[in-house]
């Protein structure tokens, strides 16, 4: 969905807000997770990640708006973010690159703005072997799931702490019946870069594996899908902005750095200056205690409004 606001003709370039309207939650949650009030939050699945983070991007350009202080804003609320943004990842690139900054409404970092976000990546690792029967026909089988279990060792070697990258075999599947030697076996791997010329380096070491069994085959697909955002120039310039802004207002604001990925990753790595974590404020996030701080809406909806003025 993108929606436009401001004058139609204007010589100012306009702010790009990012967001989405997916969650990570199936139909029907509502019913046993309801949304609901106390504490001092509001609870609910997808209140922290991140209905609040839209609704305190339509505030603030009502604000600016009822101010007279309307300036070309561009609102893009995609439906496919949290399955990787296949679909809207060109939308959101070619918005970019006529927006002069790019604001995105994703949570806070505790109470940080995120000024550096990890890249993402996923690796199919499938291993193809002979099946056999593991009584009568044990010799002829050639185990894909013996093979895949040395190959993992490998892939796990791949994290480097020092350098920030972060290789997970997060789902292992492999094997019909006890008394059957597997004739397939894979893994999907996740993967988390903080620079962007790791991507060709782990690309390379995943498609350096080879499997010690040569009755046995290797297939191995996938690769970085959303690049890191960096810390650089311009990004450091809207967070400088934006502490001011919120010294102005009466609050401190920090900045952090996150494993997570969001769309903002797309636009920073074209080098438009781009600031994330400017949603709610919360916990929970993907999580069945989901929610967000009521006290931190106001303030931090009067940062984005102060924001998306200010900028030039």
């Amino acid at each position: 969905m993108e929606l436009r606001f401001g004058p139609a003709r204007s010589l100012q370039e306009p702010v790009l807000l990012l967001g989405h309207l997916d969650t990570v939650w199936p139909l029907g949650t509502i019913q046993k997770m309801p949304w609901r009030k106390a504490e001092g939050r509001l609870w609910g699945p997808g209140v922290l990640d991140m209905k609040a983070g839209v609704i305190m991007a339509l505030t603030a350009i009502q604000t600016l708006h009822q101010l007279k202080l309307a300036r070309p804003v561009i609102l893009l609320l995609n439906s496919d973010e949290e399955v990787g943004s296949t679909i809207s990842r060109p939308v959101t690139e070619k918005l970019a690159q006529v927006s002069s900054a790019v604001l995105v409404l994703e949570p806070a970092q505790g109470l940080a703005y995120k000024t550096a976000r990890k890249g993402v990546g996923q690796y199919n690792v499938q291993v193809t072997g002979i099946g056999a029967h593991s009584g009568v026909d044990f010799e002829r089988g050639h185990s894909a799931v013996l093979e895949l279990a040395k190959l993992i060792q490998t892939i796990s070697g791949f994290t480097n702490l020092e350098r920030k990258l972060t290789v997970n075999c997060g789902v292992i599947a492999g094997g019909t019946r006890s008394n059957v030697v597997p004739s397939h076996a894979s893994t999907e791997v996740d993967v988390r870069i903080a620079k962007t010329s790791d991507a060709a380096y782990v690309d390379k070491l995943f498609r350096s594996l080879k499997v010690s069994d040569p009755h046995c085959k290797l297939t191995i697909t996938g690769g970085i899908n959303r690049p890191p955002m960096e810390r650089k120039p311009g990004t450091v310039a809207l967070f400088k902005k934006a502490r001011s802004l919120a010294a102005e207002l009466g609050f401190a604001l920090e900045e952090a750095s996150t494993g997570g990925g969001s769309d903002g990753n797309f636009t920073a790595a074209l080098g438009v200056p781009t600031l994330d974590g400017m949603g709610a404020v919360g916990d929970g996030a993907h999580a069945a205690h989901e929610s967000i701080i009521i006290e931190h809406l106001v303030p931090r909806t009067a940062l984005l409004a102060a924001m998306i003025a200010s900028i030039e």
